[in-house]
C-alpha cells in the first residue's frame, strides 16, 4: 500500500468553516469521492489563549446519501501538543475535512495522508 500526501496548505481559518480539500468555504457539493484511508494532521502552534477552533471530518454513509459530521474535535487555547492528529479514518462516498474558528483567526499549517 502505498501513503501519500493528498492534499496540503495554510490557512488563517475564520468564522467561516473553510474546506481543506478545496480551499474555500464548506459546502456540501464539493465532496471527495477518492476512496482511501485519511488521516489528518494540523499545526496549531498559532493557537493562543481564547482561540477556539472546530475540526470536522465529513461522510455519507452510503453513496448518494447525505453528508454528515462522521468525527468532530473542539480545542481551545494554547495546545501543549501543537500536532493535532486524527485518527485513521476509511472514506468512500462523500467526504469532506474542515476548520472554522470559533473564537480568534487561527493560522493551519496542515496535511492530508492517504494510504492506499
Amino acid at each position: 500500500m502505498a501513503i501519500s500526501e493528498a492534499y496540503s496548505g495554510t490557512e488563517a481559518v475564520s468564522t467561516t468553516e473553510w474546506s481543506l480539500t478545496t480551499d474555500t468555504s464548506y459546502a456540501t457539493d464539493d465532496a471527495q469521492t477518492a476512496d482511501g484511508i485519511y488521516q489528518v494532521f494540523l499545526d496549531l502552534s498559532d493557537m493562543i489563549a481564547g482561540d477556539i477552533l472546530q475540526i470536522r471530518i465529513y461522510e455519507t454513509c452510503r453513496a448518494g446519501d447525505t453528508q454528515r459530521i462522521a468525527y468532530e474535535s473542539i480545542l481551545s487555547g494554547v495546545q501543549s501538543t501543537p500536532i493535532w492528529v486524527s485518527p485513521s479514518l476509511i472514506l468512500i462516498h462523500g467526504w469532506d475535512v474542515t476548520c472554522d474558528a470559533i473564537a480568534g483567526t487561527i493560522t493551519v499549517l496542515w496535511s492530508i495522508r492517504k494510504v492506499a
